[in-house]
Formats: C-alpha cells, structure tokens, sequence
C-alpha cells in the first residue's frame, strides 16, 4: 500500500482526472455531431424530400388501387373471421345426423338406431358369458353396447376420414396449381380434381361441381367446403379461393404456397407424433401397471389380493385408488396430448 500511495501523486492524479474529462467531454461531442458528420442526417432529410415531392397521376392511381385492394382483402379477411365464429359455435352444438354425414356414412336415423340395437343385443350375449350369467353385468354391458359403441364407431369413421382428407388435399392443391399454371379456369381444375384425387377428396370436389350445376358461384360452393369437412386446413382453401375470386391476384402462387403450408402442417403434425410417442407409451404403462401387478397377485397369492373385494375396507380403498389413478391419467393425458 505504501508503493502505491507513492505512485499516486497529486501530479499523476491530476493528470489521470483530466485525461477522463477530456474523453468524457469528447464521447459528447461525438454523439452530438456524428450523424452529420457522418452524412446520416443529409439522408434522412434528402428521403424525406424525396417522399414529398408530388407524384405524377400514374402512381397515384397506382397506390390508389393498392390501398382499395388492401382494403378489398381486410374486409373479406373480417368476413371470413366473423364466419369461421359462427362455424365454430355451431360446431360446438352438431348433430348426430351431421356427424354421419362427415363420417361419410350415407345413414339415416333409422339405420343408426338398427345399428344400435344390434350392438346391444351382441353385447348382452357378450355379458351373459364373460359374467357367468350375471343379469347386471350383462345389462351394463348392452348399455355400453347401444349408447356408447355405435357414437364412438362414428367418431372413428369420422376422424379416419378427415384424416385421409388431410393426407390427400395437398396433392388436389397441386393439381389445380399446374391446371392454372397450364391456363385452365378453376372450375375445370377442380373437375380434374374431382376425378383423378383420390378418395375422400374425390368425393367433397365432386360435391363442389355439384354445387355449381344447381346455380351457385364457385366462391360460395368452396366457401361450403369447411362445413363438410371441419378442419382448418380445408378453411385455408375455401379462404383463398374466395378473396381470388372476389379481390383477384394470382390463383397460382397462392394455391402453391398453400399447399406448402398444408404439407409443413403435415409434417409438424408427424413430428409431433413422433415426439410425443415416448411419452404416450411412458403413460400407458404406468396407466397399466397397478392392473398387472394385481392380476399377477391374484394369480400367485388369490386369498391375499380378494381382501380387498370381500371386505368394505378393501373396497373403500378399491375406490380411492381408482380415483386416484383416474385422475393421474387425465393429467397425463393433458401433458402428452399436443393440440396442432
């Protein structure tokens, strides 16, 4: 400390103090004159200029039309928005007869009630043999078979149908993409669709020319699309194709980089999966041990593990346990379930 405080002399302090003055005093006036010294200020005041100066009537008109179009496709963006809103709340309330009807199931109410019945009556036979003749078993299960089986075979079909839809709209995309490419109206694209796509977007393009015949413009017939098929990549078609049709622009690009967006969300969509995988099969075997290990008990030790049936205390425990695990797996299904 004592060579230091003799290297600290009041000269070599005064010295160090007005050294940083001077830096300090020069970082100032630096920020101050940079931008003109640097030329910064006379382009910003040369672009300005620039942008003031009076514009011929050409590009007047030019801007004009660019804002009306802006205008075009915002208002047909704000209609599409308060439509998809409408879709959506009544979507939350459809019916059993839609539900078919996007299962690509061509029933009747009759057909689904026949159909009901006959699942029941196979699950009361189910019943009487798996419960040794047991009335209440077998009644549980017919309920199970008429009410529950025939809605869940429905939400299956349904969710396969959408599916394959989503496999096969890209490919359709293209095709209408090289159609126009190759000058060919839409309506004509859409017919190549129709015939050469395979199924369930045959069917749903069809339905669209279909449409057309009855007097509908090709706008509103595509605009029919999602109700059909309730995903959002067919709203993404039925969007594009209404603001071509009513603002104009090139059908081509658009459609071409829709059918970019489909087939990323195809991808993502498989990743997702692939990810998830793992955790889903972690899930699943948890969700199962507690019911291995206890039939592996009852297998090797039955007097032991029937405790837990025969007596009110096991039963309570039955029950907790159950609700316990009920509740671990809805959690669990929430962590794994992506929504995309």
């Amino acid at each position: 400390m004592s060579g230091l405080e003799e290297f600290l002399t009041p000269e070599i302090t005064g010295i160090a103090v007005a050294l940083l003055v001077m830096l300090a005093v020069g970082g100032v006036i630096f920020s101050i004159f940079a931008p003109t010294l640097s030329g910064t200020k006379r382009r910003d005041q040369r672009m300005e200029a620039v942008a003031a100066r009076p514009q011929s009537e050409k590009q007047r008109k030019a801007l004009r039309d660019v804002d009306r179009r802006k205008k075009s496709i915002q208002d047909q963006l704000k209609d599409f928005e308060e439509r998809q809103r409408a879709k959506h709340d009544k979507q939350q309330k459809i019916s059993l007869k839609t539900k078919m009807e996007q299962a690509g199931l061509e029933w009747e109410m009759k057909h689904f009630i026949i159909f009901s019945v006959i699942c029941g009556l196979i699950f009361l036979v189910i019943g009487f043999i798996l419960g040794s003749g047991n009335l209440l078993i077998a009644l549980a299960l017919a309920f199970a078979g008429s009410v529950g089986f025939p809605r869940w075979y429905v939400a299956s079909k349904r969710k396969r149908r959408f599916n394959a839809f989503l496999d096969e709209l890209p490919n359709g995309v293209d095709i209408i993409v090289r159609g126009v490419k190759a000058g060919l109206p839409l309506g004509d694209c859409i017919k190549v669709v129709a015939r050469e796509a395979r199924e369930p977007v045959a069917t749903e393009f069809r339905k669209i020319t279909e449409t057309q015949v009855m007097g509908i413009s090709l706008a509103e017939a595509v605009a029919r699309l999602p109700d059909r098929v309730p995903v959002p990549e067919a709203n993404f078609f039925a969007i594009v194709v209404s603001i071509q049709q009513k603002a104009g622009g090139g059908l081509a690009e658009a459609l071409g980089n829709l059918s970019k967006v489909l087939r990323g969300r195809k991808a993502m969509k498989r990743k997702i999966k692939a990810l998830s995988a793992e955790a889903k099969s972690s899930a699943g075997i948890i969700g199962a041990m507690p019911f291995a290990v206890g039939g592996i008990m009852f297998l090797i030790a039955p007097d032991y593990i029937m405790t837990l049936f025969v007596t009110t205390t096991g039963n309570i425990i039955i029950a907790g346990c159950l609700l316990w695990m009920f509740v671990g797996v809805m959690v669990m299904r929430q962590m794994i379930n992506f929504d995309f």
